[in-house]
């Protein structure tokens, strides 16, 4: 069995261990995207679910990056990635944009059926010539080796179940996923597909881990909520810094869905977000008229809408009790790379019987 190419083989720009920003509706776009890939990461923009700002977000990229290219990175490729959340989004749409501008990757998650994926793959791979790379987000172990079989990713995203926002409401935390998922694959004979840990992760310690784990690189969304370049507001921010303890004061719910107005999504996903009065006026997850109400009322009180008793949406993984500050991305990718080399050099000290 071949061993997986390095994340830096393939994309020369990005430094090891490679961090990706996960593609985050409607906070990752250029600004965010474009400075994760210039600190060595891979940034990655928010396609979503309709498409509505993608080329413009696209264009601003391609508008920064002509100003200032990243040394290493290819003339013919952007260097960043794109996410679709595939259920929603009008394939041919999709692909026509892929072709257009060309991203380095594409990262697909939730399909209705994991066989949508297949012509995502394909269609994909036809229209770049091979040069973008497809990364497909799974949380299970079954759908693991059912997307490797089938689409044959670059790049398989394990996302487990710690992780803020949308991902399937059953499953494990990434310390046992990931190494199971390592294991089945290697069984079946794909272990040539490189595994990007995610869920949870929000600082240097928890690379090392996932490292260790078996990953290849990690993906981290919410540590990038608290970054000067995501587009989010301020109050949204706050209720990110404020939160401790976080697999306490976050839970896995399709409340916020409701209250959003968000329909569509599959039943087997739902959402990690921090708690607050709307998800706690939720009796039994059942979301009321009045709930609703206040839940419109908050929505014109702005910045007021967060905060410990407030009623708005804001999505946080379980490590949202680690972030203190709001720091620019190359900082928070600087401070990362830090905290993994003194992890493994505390690693490699200890004297084992």
């Amino acid at each position: 069995m071949q061993a997986p190419l390095s994340f830096h083989t393939v994309f020369p720009w990005t430094k090891t261990p490679l961090i990706a920003s996960a593609p985050m509706r409607p906070i990752s776009f250029a600004p965010l995207a474009v400075a994760v890939s210039r600190a060595g990461g891979l940034g990655f923009l928010a396609g979503g679910t309709d498409l509505v700002s993608l080329e413009t977000n696209l264009e601003d990229a391609v508008e920064s990056l002509s100003k200032s290219p990243i040394p290493g990175s290819s003339a013919n490729l952007l260097p960043i990635g794109v996410g679709f959340i595939n259920w929603a989004v009008d394939l041919d749409k999709a692909i026509s944009i892929i072709q257009n501008f060309l991203p380095s990757a594409v990262w697909f998650f939730a399909p209705r059926n994991n066989v949508d994926l297949i012509r995502w793959t394909e269609r994909t791979r036809e229209v770049t010539s091979m040069r973008t790379e497809v990364w497909i987000q799974v949380g299970s172990v079954a759908d693991a080796v059912e997307v490797a079989q089938s689409c044959h990713p670059d790049v398989l995203v394990v996302q487990g179940s710690d992780a803020g926002g949308h991902g399937i409401a059953r499953g494990a935390g990434i310390i046992s996923l990931l190494p199971e998922v390592a294991d089945a694959l290697a069984k079946e004979g794909l272990g040539n597909i490189r595994l990007l840990a995610a869920g949870g992760i929000v600082e240097g310690r928890a690379v090392a881990a996932c490292l260790a784990l078996g990953a290849d690189g990690v993906a981290l969304g919410t540590r990038f909520l608290a970054s000067k370049e995501a587009t989010l507001t301020g109050g949204n921010q706050g209720d990110v810094i404020r939160s401790k303890d976080g697999g306490i004061s976050t839970a896995r719910t399709t409340v916020y869905d409701t209250l959003r107005g968000t329909i569509g999504w599959p039943e087997q996903y739902n959402a990690r977000g921090i708690i607050n009065q709307s998800y706690l006026d939720a009796k039994d997850g059942i979301v009321t008229a009045e709930n609703k109400r206040l839940y419109a009322e908050a929505l014109e009180k702005g910045d007021q809408g967060w905060g410990e008793h407030g009623r708005l949406a804001a999505y946080a993984g379980t490590g949202v009790g680690l972030i203190n500050e709001v720091l620019p991305a190359q900082d928070i990718l600087d401070e990362i790379r830090h905290d993994v080399r003194g992890a493994r050099l505390k690693f490699t000290s200890m004297e084992f019987d």
